[in-house]
């Protein structure tokens, strides 16, 4: 990193701020965003860089947080296989020993060369025997992945980015503008309510837009461009089935489950983009009003049979919406599958978007992806 000076960090409103220009600013301070900071604070350390975010570092409402934190590189081709080595090194550099190598059992029906049959393997993990049906699922490919928790991560790369010489600023609603962007400081009253403390305008050479499911409408509100990027609402329930240090992880299709925090948590990316204006709505099991939404109660039924610990108790499905861990991701071209991209909108504006995918994902190509923007801007 930079042996330079640090950069100045603003958290809340009573610190001044005077500064009317930067050469960089990057909006949004999750996962990419921050990685994109730090990355260009070492290709390109003469530049001013002044990193944004609307929460704390990282955003609590974001989908940072949510990220199943998976590196697995397993059927990626061509490009995409270069971003996921590159990924590994950053995040071996980054995390050292908080990188943690795991075995992963990747259930199907085809048969490839690698697998073996289901019924044999799962005699070798007891506790999850009865998670599959092995005539449906017969087999299984075991793999070695990398795991680690995004939002540590994420700290971790703000961290280095200040440390290399970016300026941090927090608590901040950025807005677009011909040639710059408008600041508005936050802070809450007495009554717990967020307003706009005060407002500062700078001109910026180079914009990057990382804020996720909120980065197409910045563009679009502040900037009048049209962008074919959606957004979807998505939730990690949780399995409630004791899991330990070498606890595996599993998955069958799109479906992952990851050891976390001593159970197991669930991701699913959504089948597509929600509509404008969709408000999420839980759904209903059996006539009773649980905190899943709808649409992934439709994603899981099918499941059920092929992975019967879904149909029992074990899963987490709440009471109401607010009982269920969620968050938007912002969509490329609104396509679920959609790898994580980064695209210039306009010269001197960039988008960030990391996608839902568990397979090749934002959690296996995002460093590589904002390392190679970086030199890219460079």
């Amino acid at each position: 990193m930079n042996s330079g000076p640090r950069g100045q960090v603003w958290a809340h409103v009573g610190q001044p701020f005077d500064r009317r220009a930067y050469d960089v600013v990057v909006i949004g301070a999750g996962m990419l965003g921050a990685g994109c900071a730090a990355a260009l604070r070492e290709v390109v350390p003469g530049r001013s860089l002044l990193l944004l975010d609307e929460g704390g570092l990282p955003n609590e409402e974001g989908a940072t947080l949510l990220g199943a934190g998976v590196w697995d590189a397993a059927g990626l081709e061509g490009h995409a296989t270069e971003l996921a080595e590159r990924s590994r090194a950053e995040l071996q550099r980054w995390l050292g020993d908080a990188l943690t190598p795991r075995t992963l059992l990747d259930f199907g029906a085809e048969r490839t060369e690698a697998a073996e049959a289901s019924a044999e393997v799962l005699q070798a993990f007891d506790d999850m025997a009865d998670w599959v049906d092995p005539e449906q699922l017969p087999h299984v490919t075991r793999r070695e992945v990398l795991t680690y928790r995004p939002g540590e991560l994420t700290l971790r790369l703000g961290q280095g980015a200040v440390a290399a010489g970016a300026d941090l600023m927090l608590n901040v609603r950025a807005e677009l503008t011909p040639g710059g962007v408008r600041l508005h400081r936050l802070s809450v009253t007495n009554r717990h309510e967020i307003v706009v403390h005060e407002t500062h305008d700078i001109t910026v050479d180079q914009v990057i837009v990382a804020a996720g499911a909120a980065g197409p409408e910045l563009i679009e509100s502040g900037l009048g461009l049209h962008t074919p990027h959606g957004r979807a609402y998505v939730q990690r329930p949780r399995l409630r089935q004791p899991s330990g240090p070498t606890s595996p992880l599993l998955r069958a299709g799109n479906l992952l489950l990851r050891p976390l925090n001593g159970e197991y948590a669930l991701y699913l990316p959504p089948r597509s983009g929600d509509p404008h204006g969709y408000r999420p709505t839980s759904g209903r099991l059996t006539g009773v009003q649980v905190g899943l939404r709808r649409e992934l109660l439709c994603d899981l039924l099918p499941r059920m049979d092929a992975l019967p610990v879904l149909a029992t108790e074990a899963l987490g499905v709440g009471r109401s919406l607010a009982d269920i861990e969620g968050a938007w991701l912002g969509l490329p071209g609104g396509d679920p599958q959609h790898a994580p991209t980064a695209e210039q909108v306009t010269p001197g504006v960039w988008l960030l978007l990391g996608g839902s995918r568990t397979r090749g994902g934002a959690d296996t190509l995002g460093l590589g992806l904002v390392r190679e923007l970086a030199e890219q801007l460079a």
